[in-house]
């Protein structure tokens, strides 16, 4: 078994992202396999490196350090790029020229896609308005051209999910490979056979199990863990307090003490052994700035 943590490293974990590691953490070393945390920073405008090491003296606070050396995303773009070689030779891309503004028009439109899934607008342009597209100069993105697949996820927390396929983006519009190609080529170069991550990628899970199909990469047992939110409901966040290991350190709770909370969340200890499939499916209300943790 070997699992992964791979956050994004544009600014502080707060719980639900400790949470979902630990996890992940949890579940890969009762199983006695490998654990290592992966950098998603595709976007170097907005990840850092100084995030990076805030990150992982977090995790390191909390006991979890990844057992291989962090590979970063932003190192990896031939790889990507080789990927979507293969996918072009499969007859699986096209380019989009659409901007955010358009889909989000054609999306409030009568439409048969499910979801947020992308309307199609440009998977059948004529040669004449491609050439006019690019005779003006728009840069496209790329998608994968899906053929209405549908999977099925067995979930191990969330259960049984089926969803469709879409064309999802997997080459910015700036050339920078997109997440959902990434991440499937990551999990794969890395062989990773577990893949704990928060609740709302569930909906990508049907998507990056097509990428894989097509690349052949085996697909990891999936684990999507039910968001962290506020007192209020709604999704944690910062307007919610203390809500990182530096916000509670600032009011007097340990990384020790946080550990203990995250632990009895997942209604698990230091001293029981811990099982995924037990974790609850109900989203966990935390109200940080008033910890009753002894």
């Amino acid at each position: 078994m070997r699992g992964r943590f791979a956050p994004s490293p544009t600014g502080s974990l707060h719980l639900g992202n400790l949470r979902t590691a630990l996890v992940s953490w949890l579940q890969t070393r009762t199983a006695g396999g490998d654990w290592l945390v992966r950098m998603e920073d595709l976007d170097r405008v907005t990840s850092s490196a100084a995030h990076e090491a805030k990150q992982l003296a977090d995790l390191a606070a909390l006991g979890m350090h990844s057992e291989v050396p962090v590979v970063r995303q932003s190192e990896r773009f031939e790889l990507y790029y080789d990927a979507i070689a293969t996918l072009r030779r499969l007859g699986r891309v096209y380019e989009c020229y659409c901007s955010r503004r358009e889909i989000r028009e054609a999306a409030q439109a009568p439409h048969d896609h499910e979801g947020d899934a992308y309307p199609g607008t440009c998977r059948e342009l004529t040669a004449a308005r491609l050439a006019e597209l690019r005779a003006v100069g728009r840069q496209p993105a790329l998608r994968l051209r899906s053929d209405g697949e549908r999977f099925v996820i067995d979930d191990l927390i969330a259960g049984r999910y089926e969803g469709a396929a879409d064309d999802v983006v997997i080459q910015r519009n700036d050339g920078v490979p997109a997440y959902n190609l990434a991440v499937v080529v990551d999990d794969g170069a890395q062989g990773i056979t577990h893949v704990t991550r928060g609740g709302d990628l569930l909906t990508s899970a049907p998507r990056q199990r097509l990428v894989q199909q097509l690349l052949q990469i085996p697909a990891p047992y999936y684990a999507h863990v039910p968001l962290v939110v506020g007192a209020d409901g709604t999704r944690l966040s910062k307007r919610h307090g203390a809500v990182t290991l530096a916000d509670l350190a600032a009011i007097g709770v340990s990384a020790q003490q946080v550990s203990k909370m995250l632990m009895e969340s997942l209604r698990t200890s230091a001293n029981t052994e811990f099982h995924v499939a037990e974790v609850p499916r109900e989203p966990w209300a935390c109200t940080p700035d008033l910890p009753d943790l002894g």
